[in-house]
């Protein structure tokens, strides 16, 4: 999909296995910026090099014009193919320092953060040529330059991407839909890191990993209601809390699921590990002032 004349979207379809065993479907956007030189945003799943590759092809690149890869955080999603990629295109990955490890060594990711079929999502730990730092400011020529920020929470590695002179943010996973599975690291360092991007002024189009373009108005729009989602998560946690604060974590995480009326199959250990980070600040209610 063509979003402007320098930049293509590709949604790439994947299957991720549930606690229950459940295959659920599941997708995540790659996107390509064609400058003079050519850039990766993310990678996608194992064998999405194919994908990325035939679509350079049709578009009349070939894959050794990839110079860089950027992986905006560390989850298998986003680094899935990367190695492959590396091996192909022979380009510089480049990353924020916070999510390098995981990255590099995927063995110690799958220890710290278990995700039910992992192995089946990334093709191998694959090493950091570049470190990306809040601020940087990368040049593709033909008058095109991606600013790096750091936008923590989801991941403490995550990084977004503004291009001015589109108008296009890439946000990554950093604003989450409403209704979509709670992950992230720390409930706080994501409303900061929304507020930081709905702050941008000039948006023409929000490239988000797990949610289709938006555009003008309707990009700060969702970010609203994303921030407005985090605060009412907060407030099931809460609840859930001083409902019962003798319960383990998996029961305050099923109880909180079934406080914001979600699938219960959304209660397992990943949103358990978000819900965590606002047990670290029950006394704070409003998580939206800053």
């Amino acid at each position: 999909m063509m979003i402007t004349d320098q930049i293509h979207a590709l949604k790439i379809p994947f299957q991720i296995r549930d606690p229950s065993g459940l295959m659920v479907p599941r997708f995540v956007y790659v996107y390509i910026i064609c400058g003079e030189e050519v850039y990766l945003v993310d990678s996608g799943v194992a064998s999405s090099e194919s994908t990325i590759i035939d679509y350079l092809r049709e578009m009349g690149r070939a894959p050794e014009e990839i110079s860089r890869l950027i992986l905006t955080h560390g989850h298998p999603d986003h680094i899935g193919a990367g190695k492959a990629i590396k091996e192909i295109s022979g380009c510089s990955v480049a990353s924020h320092p916070a999510d390098r490890d995981w990255i590099e060594d995927i063995d110690q990711q799958q220890r710290e953060r278990p995700v039910p079929g992992f192995k089946d999502l990334v093709s191998g730990s694959v090493r950091i040529d570049e470190i990306l730092h809040d601020g940087d400011v990368l040049d593709l020529g033909a008058g095109l330059s991606i600013e790096v920020l750091q936008t923590p929470g989801h991941s403490p590695g995550s990084i977004s991407l503004w291009m001015p002179s589109e108008g296009v943010l890439f946000s990554a996973d950093a604003v989450p839909l409403e209704g979509s599975m709670p992950i992230y690291d720390d409930i706080l360092a994501s409303v900061r890191s929304i507020q930081r991007l709905k702050a941008i002024e000039g948006i023409k189009v929000l490239l988000s990993a797990w949610d289709e373009p938006r555009f003008d108005e309707d990009a700060y729009r969702i970010m609203d209601q994303s921030l407005g989602y985090l605060q009412r998560i907060h407030d099931a946690v809460i609840k859930s809390a001083r409902a019962n604060p003798s319960q383990n974590e998996m029961e305050l995480c099923r109880r909180t699921i079934g406080n914001l009326g979600l699938p219960e199959m959304m209660a397992n250990p990943l949103t358990s590990r978000s819900f965590q980070s606002s047990l670290k600040i029950l006394d704070k209610r409003d998580i939206l002032r800053i």
